[in-house]
């Protein structure tokens, strides 16, 4: 007889943590870098708007000292961009809001309770919104 393999589903609450899965956008979306540099501060948006291919960068983790290569145009958009004013406003939409705080916050992983105190909206909105069957801009639960 062969064994069924089960998967292990881990319920959602409002307490899990999410981040953008990077990889799901260049997977599911062939135009994710153009939708990126719309993300991106006048300045870098006139730097990545003429490059179509990738632009891997030297960084250093200040944590482990580790050197990793990292794409330019998220670097940028993390350690730049996403920390000007007016990122993200009152007015931004829910997931639009959910993924640039995401930004802003270099991509760490964070729960519906934490993105509900820095963009003002329940928690709970957040976690039904993040969990539903569609994945929106690549934000999905984190499992470490």
């Amino acid at each position: 007889m062969s064994e069924v393999k089960r998967t292990s589903l881990v319920k959602t609450t409002v307490n899990t943590p999410f981040k953008i899965d990077f990889d799901w956008w260049k997977n599911s979306d062939n135009n994710w870098r153009v939708y990126l540099v719309n993300y991106l501060c006048p300045e870098h948006q006139v730097y990545f708007s003429d490059l179509t291919q990738e632009v891997l960068i030297d960084w250093i983790d200040p944590q482990t000292a580790e050197v990793q290569r990292v794409d330019g145009l998220q670097h940028v958009l993390v350690t730049h961009c996403a920390h000007l004013a007016g990122f993200v406003t009152a007015n931004t939409t829910l997931i639009d809001a959910v993924f640039r705080t995401l930004l802003a916050h270099g991509n760490q992983a964070l729960s519906p309770t934490q993105l509900s105190a820095e963009i003002n909206r329940p928690a709970e909105t957040i976690l039904r919104t993040l969990t539903g069957a569609q994945v929106y801009k690549g934000i999905r639960p984190y499992h470490s």
